[in-house]
């Protein structure tokens, strides 16, 4: 039996902790008070640089939160996700991501009988995978490729094709297609055309009701353009093959039930990053992954990346009260960051019941927004500076940049660094307008380079982070079932707009739909 968070001996001294010192801490004092403050609260893990010193914690609230995890059985929790044991509880489901990282003959973290074929299914799968990517990177009949999905079937590849846009292969364009907003499909198919073009239909079940609605109009967009041969321009990423087979989709590459959305990046869902950034790309962007999944599954929790930000998480959203982070990305190419991350973190810890089915006590995941920067500085970074409300900022910063404008990269580096440290210091006088109070925190990750394999290792860093907060909340991070009723709903009211029947509708929904139709 695991312990939450709040039923450990520690939850009451870290409360009392957080009252006696936490609450009143002052960052520029700490600093001053402690020689080796930046050394302690920073680290390197593969591919990432990470300082949590300018956070509103110190080594006592650190120290409490580590035997907190220790408590709750965090450790055994990980090791059972590696092992392949049944940590989605509410689906009877395996939460297998990290095995689509793993190199092909390398020793099993478990030893369930499934695993090791298993294996063998993701290695044969990807093989298969990335042979198909460089025949299509290598073809010159395509240009366009566009990819027809959602939620996880569109935020993961979408963000890394953004980010890894200096690999892109030459004389492709990539498009991705999401909302069931008509509007988003036109504007995609205006300036295409259907010989040149490649669509990839991702969707597990085939049954994705965005999807499929634009998975069809393209189908009869490629034909009334005069599109001949679906098998060779339309591509299924589904284990329902069949489905995709009536639609006249005959080349398909599947996963399994064990791949949630959220985490499909590294399954087939990645064709469309594969295409990109080729075969060998795409396996640099597995290699990071899995170096980190390493760090995760063997670093002692005290010199554990995604875990030490997992605690600061449980320190700021149950002690402080934050309800919110933002995510500055200072890199352009990582300007759907923000986005993928609210996927993976909201919707995997955004509960309010325990694993036991029990209400909880307290707070689970904060609200997840940002910006790049520059950009985010002329928007709401003066709320970050001078509002009531203290919200925690995350920078990720890229050391080198692979663009050829000398002084563009350190006069953004330098905005980076300034933000935190103007966050921290603030600025005091006699003018009550401009005075900033300062003591705001804010965390730095910083990666060389940004590549396949530095994007790789952050990606699966998050991964981590938001299953060790989920596990010390007591709750599982791989289910969703609220994003379930709004669909259920949206399926009755489609009718009812046909219709026009508002029997047993509340009168709020009833007017709008009378108004609708």
């Amino acid at each position: 039996m695991f312990l939450r968070c709040d039923e450990t001996p520690q939850w009451p001294l870290l409360s009392a902790h957080f009252d006696a010192a936490g609450r009143s801490l002052d960052l520029r004092q700490a600093f001053a008070g402690d020689a080796r403050r930046f050394e302690h609260f920073s680290q390197a893990a593969p591919q990432v640089f990470a300082d949590l010193s300018k956070n509103l914690w110190d080594r006592q609230a650190e120290a409490l939160l580590l035997d907190m995890a220790r408590s709750c059985g965090l450790e055994r929790r990980r090791d059972a996700m590696f092992a392949g044991q049944s940590v989605n509880c509410t689906e009877g489901r395996a939460a297998l991501h990290t095995l689509l990282r793993r190199p092909a003959g390398l020793a099993l973290p478990g030893d369930l009988p499934f695993m090791a074929p298993a294996l063998a299914q993701v290695h044969a799968t990807l093989d298969a995978l990335l042979a198909y990517a460089d025949a299509v990177r290598a073809d010159d009949g395509i240009t366009d490729v566009v990819n027809i999905g959602i939620g996880g079937s569109d935020l993961g590849p979408h963000m890394a094709v953004q980010a890894l846009d200096a690999w892109r292969a030459p004389g492709k364009r990539f498009h991705f297609v999401s909302n069931i907003d008509g509007h988003e499909l036109h504007g995609v198919l205006r300036g295409l055309r259907p010989e040149r073009t490649l669509f990839l239909v991702a969707s597990k079940n085939f049954t994705t009701i965005e999807t499929m609605t634009n998975a069809r109009s393209a189908l009869a967009w490629f034909t009334d353009q005069g599109g001949r041969d679906v098998a060779r321009h339309f591509t299924a990423l589904t284990v329902n093959v069949e489905a995709a087979r009536t639609l006249g989709m005959t080349r398909t590459f599947g996963f399994w039930d064990w791949v949630g959305g959220r985490y499909s990046l590294w399954s087939a869902i990645g064709l469309p990053l594969a295409i990109a950034i080729g075969s060998e790309g795409f396996r640099s962007l597995l290699a990071g992954a899995h170096a980190m999944d390493e760090h995760f599954r063997t670093a002692a929790l005290e010199q554990n990346l995604p875990v030490r930000l997992a605690l600061l998480d449980i320190w700021y959203r149950n002690f402080h009260g934050f309800n919110s982070r933002c995510l500055a990305p200072y890199h352009a190419g990582l300007q759907r960051l923000p986005a993928y991350l609210q996927q993976l973190e909201m919707e995997s810890n955004g509960k309010r019941v325990d694993l036991a089915g029990r209400v909880l006590p307290m707070a689970t995941s904060p609200v997840l927004w940002g910006e790049p920067g520059s950009n985010g500085q002329h928007a709401f970074f003066q709320m970050l500076h001078q509002g009531r409300d203290v919200l925690p900022l995350e920078i990720v910063a890229v050391h080198r940049c692979a663009h050829p404008f000398h002084g563009h990269h350190g006069m953004l580096l330098a905005n980076a660094l300034a933000q935190s440290q103007a966050l921290m210091l603030g600025r005091s006088g006699d003018d009550a307008h401009r005075h900033c109070p300062g003591n705001r925190p804010s965390t730095f990750v910083l990666l060389e380079a940004l590549t396949p394999a530095s994007l790789g290792a952050l990606i699966s860093l998050q991964e981590h982070r938001v299953f060790a907060s989920g596990s010390l909340w007591g709750i599982n991070s791989f289910d969703q079932w609220g994003v379930e009723l709004g669909k259920v709903l949206a399926h009755d009211l489609l009718q009812r707009l046909a219709t026009g029947d508002v029997a047993g509708l509340d009168a709020s929904t009833a007017g709008l739909l009378q108004r609708l139709r």
